[in-house]
């Protein structure tokens, strides 16, 4: 399995010289399968890139998270959507008044975007994912799970073979707490994580910012750390950088956590174009 990062900026786009190396890109990964089954994790900006190399696929699966912009903004600028005899599944979650369709359609239309999700021209279909745990593309086990964050919010956990990839990047574990809680059963998101071989997650805020952004859905780096520590990943990668911290700014957050040698994994911050292969013998790449 190959997973390669196409946006890793959270809330906000923020291209410029001083997000060139991070990424200013927001949420879009894409999850490919030694057959070549592809899925897309979230639709934010990045996936208009990602969009524009892909070729000869008559399906692609878009996974999303929820529906905040900074995670579909992309969706109506991915060129597959209009490409007739391509097979395009989008999963999402629901609310309690629109399903997945219904809140997408908000978005994709007049005044808001010129094109309705009636006029993309691939044979599209829409699943509503909050009563699913999960379901099978191709030889990709995929497991759902919803996790602490504002609105309907799911995490994803993808397997092929003994490999895994957990995908959670917008959550607040911790919720106000300086720490987790003890009992794995009581933490938020840790069955799509244990023992994952890669855990992309939400480290939006350093411990400073966290406390006066608490509720707002978003971890601070010494969360992730003890939530990747409890879960015993082998490979944690912090995602969703926040639109305000810069190149330089993310190279003194993440520096002391990289060369760290009491971790019982290695931390591989996100950076747009980072490829990760997984296998049976381990992570490589980043």
């Amino acid at each position: 399995m190959r997973v390669r990062l196409w946006g890793t900026r959270g809330s906000l786009a923020t291209p410029g010289g001083d997000t060139m190396r991070y990424g200013g890109n927001t949420s879009c990964v894409e999850v490919r399968a030694e057959d070549g089954t592809t899925l897309v994790l979230d639709a934010g900006t990045g996936i208009y890139r990602l969009g524009q190399g892909l070729s000869d696929f008559d399906r692609l699966d878009i996974l999303l998270t929820h529906l905040h912009m900074d995670h579909i903004q992309g969706l109506g600028f991915f060129e597959p959507l209009f490409e007739p005899g391509v097979e395009v599944h989008v999963w999402g979650p629901e609310s309690s008044t629109l399903d997945l369709r219904g809140r997408l359609s908000r978005y994709l239309s007049p005044p808001l975007f010129p094109v309705r999700l009636r006029d993309f021209r691939c044979s599209l279909t829409l699943h509503d994912v909050m009563r699913l745990e999960g379901f099978r593309i191709g030889p990709l086990e995929v497991a759902i799970a919803p996790v602490i964050h504002p609105g309907p919010t799911v995490g994803y956990r993808i397997s092929e073979g003994a490999a895994a990839l957990a995908y959670i990047p917008d959550h607040e574990p911790a919720l106000g707490l300086d720490r987790l809680p003890q009992n794995p059963n009581w933490m938020s998101g840790w069955a799509l994580a244990a023992n994952a071989d890669l855990l992309i997650h939400d480290a939006q805020y350093t411990a400073e910012e966290y406390p006066s952004h608490v509720g707002w859905g978003h971890s601070s780096l010494d969360h992730v750390l003890q939530f990747a520590t409890r879960a015993q990943v082998k490979t944690l990668v912090p995602f969703h950088h926040d639109p305000s911290h810069t190149d330089a700014m993310l190279d003194g957050i993440f520096g002391e956590w990289v060369a760290r040698r009491d971790l019982a994994f290695h931390v591989v911050p996100a950076m747009e174009g980072a490829t990760f292969h997984l296998d049976p013998g381990g992570v490589k790449g980043g």
